[in-house]
């Protein structure tokens, strides 16, 4: 059969238009680096490409770390877990303001140039959010899903004890109340003897100014107590003989148990752990792999975190990254060899005071299966499947 020239030609110039849209569509080879000039310095550092972790929303007011992506301790400061009641206030640090009242000599007014002028604090510790557990988790839930609601930062501030000596507070007061300048106007009561322990204002995170997200221009910080209680868009103290009995610690933040009786009031977070690997979505092959997570405990430093690869009935201790901080998160790291079948990971968290993380069945033994979302700290497991896959160990709640 003969071809026309013009069919010939047409047919040419298609080939060569597939020719480029194939050649446009092919994954571009990066050039050797080693032979490129690099891209100039900008005003503002960037992660690689590659590398997106990501807070994941739960509703309109929090936001979860995500812990499975994360090495060390340190939890970046936009990766930082976020909770709210009424939405991320817009503060203007020059007019932002602290006023310090109640029953103290001399009532006084703190503008942020006040706080920076008295001598800084700074340390490192975690931050938890009494409701930290997803109760119900389906397999298919990373670590970040069932547990995204704490994080660790380097904080910098003032000593709150340094501010209650500037303004004179009264022998009789033992309580007082902080409010934040949020649109839902939080407010905690916080005994006295927490000021005088560790507690301050904070407005540096990690090196730079606090994020909008964790209370710009500055904040309550409680290291070890529940979020709730470490006030943010910090506006006003007040000193009292008494607590407040505000909305967040009446009607909420309050945990009910088995006895019909609740108990109020309830600040420090217990001792905890996550394993942060393997977890899902992973999948591992056999051989060596290192078991690694995070400990932390509202009372003291952790003394021991123990792992078990046959669902809690054999434990062996793992290796704990130093420095080991009071009152912040611990990485431990264990190294197992996977030869096979369903194994379940577990980890537990052992404290200074020689509190032991409990399993969700003796949690339930004196919370009952009611307990509100508050102060939830079971152990808890993931399954690693024959085929590598690894997912999260549902067990009944009731």
């Amino acid at each position: 059969m003969k071809v026309s020239r013009r069919a010939l030609l047409a047919g040419a110039a298609a080939s060569v238009a597939l020719g480029k849209t194939v050649a446009a569509q092919a994954p571009q080879t990066p050039a050797d680096p080693s032979k490129v000039r690099g891209r100039p310095s900008k005003a503002l550092g960037q992660r690689a490409a590659p590398e997106k972790p990501q807070r994941q929303p739960r509703g309109p007011n929090s936001s979860g770390t995500p812990h499975q992506d994360l090495y060390g301790t340190i939890t970046p400061s936009d990766l930082h877990f976020e909770r709210h009641h009424a939405g991320v206030p817009e503060i203007d640090p020059r007019t932002y303001t602290l006023l310090i009242h109640g029953m103290v000599e001399r009532p006084m007014i703190f503008t942020l140039a006040d706080l920076k002028h008295f001598p800084s604090v700074t340390r490192v510790c975690f931050l938890e959010c009494s409701g930290n557990l997803a109760r119900t988790a389906p397999p298919e839930t990373t670590p970040q899903q069932l547990a995204g609601l704490t994080s660790q930062s380097e904080w910098t501030g003032v000593a709150l004890s340094t501010l209650f000596r500037e303004v004179g507070v009264r022998p009789q007061a033992t309580w007082f109340l902080a409010e934040g300048q949020d649109a839902a106007l939080l407010a905690r009561s916080i005994p006295i003897e927490k000021a005088r322990d560790d507690a301050f204002i904070a407005y540096g995170q990690n090196g730079e100014a606090i994020r909008p997200e964790q209370g710009y221009p500055a904040r309550l910080l409680l290291p070890g107590w529940e979020g709730n209680t470490n006030v943010k868009w910090i506006r006003r103290i007040e000193l009292s003989d008494r607590p407040f009995m505000t909305r967040e610690e009446t009607s909420k933040y309050t945990d009910p148990l088995v006895n019909d009786t609740a108990r109020m009031f309830s600040f420090v977070m217990d001792a905890r752990s996550l394993i942060t690997y393997p977890t899902y979505p992973v999948t591992v092959s056999r051989g060596w792999i290192e078991i690694n997570g995070i400990a932390w405990s509202g009372y003291g430093k952790i003394r021991r975190v123990d792992v078990s690869t046959d669902a809690g009935k054999s434990w062996m201790q793992a290796r704990l990254q130093e420095p080991v901080l009071p009152k912040a998160h611990t990485r431990f790291r264990h190294l197992w060899h996977w030869t096979g079948g369903e194994p379940v990971l577990m980890s537990r968290a052992v404290d200074e005071t020689g509190y032991v993380q409990p399993t969700r069945a003796e949690l339930l033994s004196t919370r009952g299966p009611g307990a509100a979302g508050y102060h939830l700290n079971p152990v808890t497991g993931w399954i690693v499947r024959p085929d590598g896959t690894v997912v999260f160990r549902q067990e009944p709640w009731g």
